[in-house]
């Protein structure tokens, strides 16, 4: 960017001549850049979507793995899951409060 900034800075005729240029040479360099740019453009969508699939498959291999764990771990204890000191309070379900509403629901039933 210094070459622009030099040459805007001794010359105002050097600056027009730059936007004048410009002005004539946009209807030539418009369609040769804007067909690359769009390559460009579909290549980064491409290497997203292709980037966002690897990301899916990796987490479901995770889980994968994490099951076949939990269930060695249950045969390993004898039929019993995992300790609940192995699973962190915040990822353990909260247990259902009853209601009275419910209780005689239950009851009418």
């Amino acid at each position: 960017m210094a070459i622009l900034e030099d040459a805007f800075k001794g010359n105002v005729m050097t600056a027009v001549a730059i936007g004048i240029g410009a002005v004539v040479l946009r209807p030539i360099v418009v369609p040769v850049v804007r067909p690359l740019f769009k390559a460009a453009l579909k290549a980064g969508l491409v290497a997203y979507d292709q980037g966002r699939v690897a990301v899916a498959e990796l987490g479901e291999g995770y889980e994968d793995l994490m099951a076949e764990a939990r269930a060695e771990m249950s045969a390993a204890n004898g039929g019993i899951g995992p300790t609940e000191s192995a699973e962190p309070a915040a990822r353990r379900p909260a247990p259902k409060a009853s209601t009275s509403r419910d209780e005689d629901q239950n009851k009418n039933r």
